[in-house]
């Protein structure tokens, strides 16, 4: 049994990471802005504490005594840029500070890779609408990439078909740092078991890879 942190516990994504680890018998502390929201979050082994991901001392706090972390975040009212990049270095700071080793973050599919070298938001079609929320991502991960070699990092970048409705299955399939072919799918629950294996039994380090079906 591990403990671990999820930050953004209360979004789709987050609450489906919350559910498997609390599930496997994990102690799992959810880190949201305001707990009183998420009334129905605290339930098993989940313990819900209110944090903030890109201040750092509140990233130490939160995460202290901890066995890994996952970062799955989202809000309109920050540029991207300021809220990947921020919270990125925050976890960076806070992690260390609290001596945290282990951390994955849930990404996008635009930082991932068509050919060697060019991403998938490089290229000329990418709609215009979603660059600046795509070069969020891609600030958070360079910030990831200068991480101090003790802290073992992970970006999990699941396919832009996600299925909010598609069933457990428990399948998946890693395809490095390159885009699946056709893009490929998978659902929040499924996502979230591939999470949890990397947590138990970390596999792929200082990295991103894709996560489909």
């Amino acid at each position: 049994m591990a403990r671990i942190a999820v930050f953004g516990a209360g979004g789709r994504v987050g609450r489906h990471l919350v559910a498997e680890a609390d599930g496997r018998g994990h102690q799992v502390t959810a880190v949201v802005r305001d707990p009183a929201k998420y009334p129905g979050l605290a339930a098993g082994n989940v313990t819900v504490v209110a944090g903030d991901v890109t201040d750092p001392a509140g990233v130490a706090a939160a995460v202290t005594g901890h066995d890994a972390v996952i970062s799955s975040i989202y809000r309109e009212d920050i540029d991207a840029k300021e809220l990947y990049g921020g919270a990125a270095r925050a976890l960076l700071a806070g992690l260390g500070e609290a001596g945290v080793g282990r951390l994955v973050v849930i990404g996008l599919a635009a930082t991932l890779e068509t050919e060697r070298g060019v991403r998938v938001l490089d290229a000329p079609d990418f709609p215009e609408a979603f660059r600046t929320f795509a070069l969020g991502h891609a600030a958070g991960l360079e910030v990831l990439r200068s991480a101090p070699p003790e802290l073992d990092w992970l970006v999990a970048n699941p396919p832009m078909n996600l299925e909010w409705e598609g069933a457990r299955t428990g399948r998946y399939r890693l395809f490095g740092g390159q885009l699946p072919p056709g893009g490929g799918r998978i659902s929040y629950a499924d996502l979230a078991i591939a999470v949890l294996d990397e947590i138990e039994t970390p596999q792929h380090h200082r990295t991103q890879l894709a996560v489909a079906d």
